[in-house]
């Protein structure tokens, strides 16, 4: 099984990945999600440390429980042959009500057959008020036409 784009990245090609995993991220479908990274894959997520594709689903699975009205958006930072860098921020609110925006970095290598092998996230939250929201499109994909990060000055 391959996933397109694979390495070694272009600009263009780099900048296609990081929107297919945006939106794979926005479609909070955990199972499809972990189909993008290697059965061996191996994460950091803030403090957490997970390695294999079964982990990652998991994870997935109770991040978005907790996470509601959840919305993101990457942007490509720098790439190398088989390396890409983004940063993103996303908006979601906990279950007691509450909004945060969570900002992060994450460095991404890939296997030849473009699945993700290694994920290195690291995240700051910060609490919002509803009316400081930014990211107001339907659940789903981000529109083609909404502003990414750098338009909307994060």
């Amino acid at each position: 099984m391959t996933r397109p784009p694979v390495p070694p990245f272009t600009q263009e090609t780099a900048i296609l990945k990081v929107r297919a995993a945006e939106d794979g991220w926005n479609r909070r479908d955990p199972e499809k999600v972990a189909e993008a990274y290697t059965l061996d894959s191996d994460w950091r997520n803030r403090s957490e440390f997970l390695i294999g594709r079964d982990a990652v689903r998991d994870f997935l699975t109770r991040k978005w429980a907790e996470e509601r009205e959840y919305r993101l958006i990457k942007e490509l930072w720098a790439f190398t042959d088989n390396r890409i860098a983004v940063r993103y921020a996303y908006e979601a609110m906990r279950p007691d009500g509450t909004w945060f925006r969570a900002y992060g970095n994450e460095n991404w290598e890939f296997a030849p057959d473009g699945l993700m092998a290694v994920r290195r996230a690291s995240i700051n939250d910060l609490p919002i008020s509803e009316s400081d929201r930014l990211f107001h499109w339907p659940l789903g994909p981000r529109p083609t036409d909404h502003p990414g990060l750098s338009e909307l000055g994060l």
